[in-house]
């Protein structure tokens, strides 16, 4: 007893020790913070991406290979059409047999001019394969409560079978809590936390998966890419993009890198890359210096670049460097024409499959 006695006063005075030589960050205060934070002690600092894009090497310090490369353009128009022409069928036998279509709603918080477009190349693709469309449109100073109580209008309509908030939302709203109000059932975006947490498991099915991943994955699968065992280097890490893709990936046994805005040297792990998809949102982020000869680019990037020539006062750009890319990439996504036409086929094929299972229609 005494020995115990003995042994747990030295370990006292040695913690006390180890303590005092740590004090920059010892254990003391947290008795008064750590445990009513634990949680994002343990899960880290919410710190935004801000990315700073490096300057470009000159030419003349890149590898070069004396076999030109000639890259496949990834027309994502056609493959758009393809799909569309598919449920534009299947909606009007829907109507036919059951006298039913699909319903798609959509809410608008504000005049953003990029997403004022998007919603507009939504509406128009819902009435060119039949699907019923409807909007509701707030201004950018509405409460939060306008915009769940929109939400909770469409949750129990019967006639809508999907529902999205454009995003991003104004700065002063939870959007986290606006997305999860979302009726899982209605969730055609897949941002719902049961269906990321489906996707994120093997052997679980959520019901809907985003549409930005499953058109890059649609994309590569159509061009005859082999997932299995490939580099697979995906940059930005948003819940919209870049996590369910990593995710994605992973149910198709590619090997992922997740590069975001604090990786060290992300050039480096994206030149060693089979496959390099970009969802950072940053105007000409990557370089060719990121890119290895004969790799293959889906550009999710659809960056507004003001322009006051053009049509709507900007014009889209990709985060990849495009005619730097095409002197090394073996294929490429444009931007527009790329992932963009096929993301809003994907919505429109969640919002199907969600009509087909809300009327028990196969």
């Amino acid at each position: 007893m005494r020995a115990a006695m003995v042994l747990k006063r030295s370990r006292k005075k040695e913690l006390g020790w180890i303590n005092r030589r740590r004090q920059p960050w010892s254990l003391e205060p947290l008795s008064s913070t750590f445990f009513s934070s634990s949680y994002s002690y343990i899960l880290g600092p919410d710190l935004p991406d801000i990315w700073t894009p490096l300057a470009p090497p000159p030419l003349s310090s890149l590898n070069q290979d004396s076999t030109k490369l000639i890259p496949t353009i990834i027309d994502g128009k056609s493959i758009a059409e393809e799909i569309r022409a598919v449920i534009s069928e299947e909606v009007r036998q829907m109507k036919d047999t059951i006298k039913k279509v699909p319903g798609l709603a959509v809410v608008l918080v504000g005049q953003r001019r990029d997403s004022e477009t998007y919603v507009r190349n939504k509406t128009k693709a819902c009435q060119e394969v039949g699907i019923a469309s409807l909007l509701a449109e707030l201004s950018e100073d509405c409460r939060e409560e306008d915009i769940l109580n929109a939400v909770t209008s469409f949750n129990r309509d019967p006639s809508v079978h999907g529902i999205l908030v454009q995003l991003p939302l104004p700065k002063h709203m939870d959007e986290d809590k606006i997305l999860t109000a979302i009726s899982v059932e209605k969730d055609v975006d897949g941002f719902h936390p049961l269906n990321v947490g489906n996707l994120a498991l093997r052997g679980r099915e959520p019901l809907f998966i985003p549409c930005a991943t499953k058109a890059c994955i649609e994309l590569l699968i159509r061009s005859g890419v082999e997932l299995r065992g490939r580099n697979v280097a995906v940059i930005g890490r948003s819940k919209v993009v870049g996590l369910p893709t990593s995710l994605l990936l992973q149910r198709h046994h590619a090997t992922v890198s997740n590069v975001h805005a604090f990786t060290k040297n992300p050039e480096d792990i994206t030149r060693e890359a089979d496959v390099v998809i970009s969802a950072a949102g940053v105007p000409n982020l990557v370089r060719r210096s990121w890119l290895k000869r004969g790799s293959i680019v889906i550009d999710v990037g659809t960056n507004p670049v003001e322009d006051p020539s053009s049509e709507h006062g900007y014009y889209l750009t990709g985060d990849v460097c495009y005619e730097e890319a095409l002197q090394v990439v073996s294929a490429i996504t444009p931007v527009p024409g790329g992932v963009g036409p096929v993301t809003i086929a994907m919505l429109l094929s969640n919002t199907l499959e969600s009509a087909k299972r809300a009327y028990g229609f196969s």
